[in-house]
């Protein structure tokens, strides 16, 4: 896979087709709205699905610290589909994480609005937000509370359909205006909300940058109204940068 570049507030991050971001000069990677156990949440209510997304988001983590080795982590809210879904995890998903953070200097679990409680029995610290060097890490993004030089949120599952010469492509997305990342859902049995939904759009009156998931790379064009005929995405290759 190949990840691009993306400057905010004099930092240079780098955003993974797999749908986390990573800071090198801390050697942190962040990740969003896990949503782990959503299956089990769904069968306590009657709905059955197949009860595996768990076990593939770990799955997925454990390839990402893997490949970029970081030494801190940063899980944006949402890590748990509710409340009670800490307790839920099976023993073996459950010893498969703790090992997985376990090898890890930091975690810090940002409290979401669907997990608004610490997990318990798990390492790391819980927060509503986390503050390091010129970057603030929250769930939510809010423009009431004011905007720092550099602000990293999920929560709105953000996605965007991009026109192509033979149709259009509907894909995950990171979005950002050069201050602002809100990042993807990583979790197995997450949707997406449009980017240009009035919820994310109030967040960018200005518009702002796309970077669809792709298998190895990411799509990037800027998220303004597309006028004329169709156009294929920029692939976001290694001088790519925001604002």
């Amino acid at each position: 896979m190949t990840a691009a570049p993306l400057h905010i507030a004099g930092q240079r991050l780098m955003l993974d087709p797999a749908g986390f971001a990573i800071w090198p000069a801390e050697k942190l990677l962040v990740v969003s709205d896990l949503h782990l156990e959503k299956g089990s949440s769904f069968a306590a209510r009657g709905s059955f699905v197949p009860p595996y997304d768990t076990r593939e988001t770990l799955e997925r983590l454990a390839l990402a610290l893997r490949r970029w080795r970081p030494e801190r982590l940063v899980l944006l809210g949402d890590s748990f589909h509710d409340r009670h879904g800490c307790a839920r995890l099976h023993p073996s998903d459950c010893a498969a994480l703790q090992r997985m953070l376990g090898t890890l200097a930091e975690v810090v679990w940002v409290l979401g609005n669907h997990d608004p409680e610490p997990p318990v029995g798990l390492p790391g610290i819980a927060m509503a937000e986390f503050r390091r060097g010129p970057f603030v890490f929250r769930h939510i993004a809010d423009p009431a509370r004011g905007l720092p030089p550099g602000e990293l949120s999920g929560h709105y599952h953000p996605k965007a359909t991009m026109p192509v010469r033979a149709g259009a492509v509907t894909r995950p997305c990171f979005l950002t205006d050069g201050r602002r990342l809100l990042l993807p859902a990583f979790g197995a049995y997450t949707g997406g909300l449009e980017v240009r939904d009035p919820a994310i759009a109030t967040l960018f009156p200005r518009g702002g940058r796309a970077f669809l998931l792709g298998p190895e790379r990411l799509y990037s064009f800027p998220t303004g109204p597309l006028r004329g005929a169709a156009r294929e995405p920029e692939l976001a290759g290694p001088s790519l940068q925001s604002g």
